[in-house]
């Protein structure tokens, strides 16, 4: 039930920031605290593959405060955030024997992550006057801590 848990959790970080839960995930397989050697998830924890997904994460952190980037909602991003929090939690789930848990509560969270953080950014802004960017560093390392605490409690 615990993997369930932190897979929806994961799923919840990659709706709010779609690349910060596979750059985690990818991270913690490679560090061994996900154990996915031996799994078709194994090329999660591969040398290059948490780079690729950090630097992706890092590309998505600046995009994030351009004006010209579309909502989370619009289909596209809405899909990518649900399409990264069900892989995410299948990775998650998969050294548990969950990887359909994983998979379905990871696309959950992101759901409620991307709705959930949207409306608590609109509120937040609304709240401080109108001033998105500190809203946005904040939700970015709401993501971070969020996504470090998630991977680090599964082993």
């Amino acid at each position: 039930m615990t993997i369930l848990i932190l897979a929806l959790l994961i799923g919840v970080i990659a709706g709010l920031r779609a690349m910060t839960a596979p750059a985690a995930v990818s991270w913690a397989a490679f560090l061994g605290w996900v154990p996915v050697e031996g799994t078709w998830a194994a090329f999660m924890g591969f040398r290059f593959t948490p780079w690729i997904f950090s630097v992706l994460a890092i590309l998505e952190f600046i995009t994030d405060q351009l004006p010209s980037t579309p909502s989370r909602k619009v289909p596209m991003q809405f899909g990518a955030r649900i399409v990264s929090g069900a892989f995410c939690g299948a990775v998650v789930g998969t050294p548990s024997g969950m990887l359909i848990g994983g998979l379905i509560a990871g696309a959950i969270g992101a759901v409620l992550g991307t709705l959930g953080g949207y409306e608590a950014r609109k509120w937040l802004v609304a709240a401080i006057g109108g001033k998105d960017l500190p809203i946005a560093l904040l939700e970015d390392l709401v993501a971070i801590l969020g996504a470090v605490w998630i991977v680090a409690t599964v082993t």
